[in-house]
């Protein structure tokens, strides 16, 4: 397993396990099988709605001595209805109560766009707020609040821009130490990388097969398939491994750590070896030439009529 170093040396496993649309019944078993196999690094999020199950998983776990909390990396995240200072404390708490690990090792501002207190998730304009009312400043600052506290280890952001991660570390001197954004073959992120590579900021890939299993409303008809691409295909061939492998192995070799999602055991396996898998020089080049800067999850439907969300100020490109 490659790891990649944050500024203190802490450690972050390239590869883990993302458990966004992990079924309730499901995902208590995917996370005993990963440990076993191998797995140490969990991306979670209080709005998948499975981190009371996954935090059984993890007591079960650590009761039957298959795993110690310290060898263990979890991620969690805020959501966007709980972006302002008073609300930060309480929604950090009770990720960590349901996950039942004592601490995180990362804690993420989820996505730079604010809902009402009672939304979860919007339908029209008004359930969201606007950034000028509670300013992502603000939340950052709660964020720090908390790292400081020794909760959390590191914290860092989710689809987050260079122009947004810039503003909040310039208005409190604390860098986003991470950002988790959609990183595939088809949107490689490059001016993201660059500045996040000069920032010392480690970038982890989200939907890194191309997230097929998406709800039906958020794709496109006629969408790119990564797994039709014929480059692709054909290191997988030339290696005896599977599109998905080469797909994650990229992101490795890339420098980002990748949050493949599964319950099933044999792409767990599968899907954990993969960060082991080195790809050539001239194999990364000719996947870098198959960048279409092309978008899984397009952020639209933030955007809705009312609001001051646009796809524009949404992503600042």
């Amino acid at each position: 397993m490659k790891y990649l170093l944050f500024d203190n040396k802490d450690k972050m496993p390239a590869l883990g396990l993302g458990t966004w649309k992990s079924a309730k019944g499901e995902v208590y078993e995917a996370i005993r099988t990963a440990i076993n196999l191998g797995y140490r690094h969990f991306d979670c999020a209080h709005v998948y709605g499975n981190e009371a199950e996954i935090g059984e998983a993890f007591a079960d776990a650590f009761k039957a001595g298959d795993v110690k909390r310290e060898e263990l990396f979890v991620t969690s995240k805020l959501w966007n209805n709980s972006h302002r200072t008073e609300q930060i404390r309480p929604a950090f708490d009770l990720t960590v109560k349901n996950l039942q690990v004592g601490y995180l090792d990362l804690y993420l501002v989820h996505w730079p766009v604010v809902l009402k207190d009672d939304v979860s998730f919007p339908e029209k304009g008004e359930d969201l707020v606007s950034l000028k009312e509670t300013p992502l400043i603000e939340t950052w600052k709660g964020m720090v609040e908390l790292q400081k506290s020794g909760d959390v280890k590191h914290i860092g952001v989710s689809n987050f821009s260079p122009k947004k991660i810039q503003n909040v570390w310039d208005a409190t001197g604390v860098k986003p130490e991470v950002n988790q954004v959609e990183m595939h073959p088809f949107m490689q992120q490059k001016e993201l990388k660059t500045y996040c590579d000069k920032n010392g900021i480690i970038l982890t890939a989200y939907c890194p097969l191309g997230s097929a299993d998406r709800p039906k409303n958020r794709i496109t008809e006629g969408e790119p398939n990564l797994f039709h691409n014929e480059t692709i295909k054909k290191f997988a061939a030339e290696k005896s491994i599977s599109e998905a492998q080469v797909m994650l192995a990229w992101s490795v070799n890339y420098g980002a750590s990748v949050i493949p999602k599964s319950v099933n055991e044999g792409r767990l396996k599968e899907n954990l070896a993969a960060s082991d898998i080195e790809l050539s020089e001239e194999e990364m080049n000719a996947l870098d030439d198959i960048d279409l800067k092309s978008r899984y999850v397009t952020g639209d439907f933030w955007c809705l009529e009312g609001s001051d969300y646009t796809l524009e100020n949404l992503w600042d490109e």
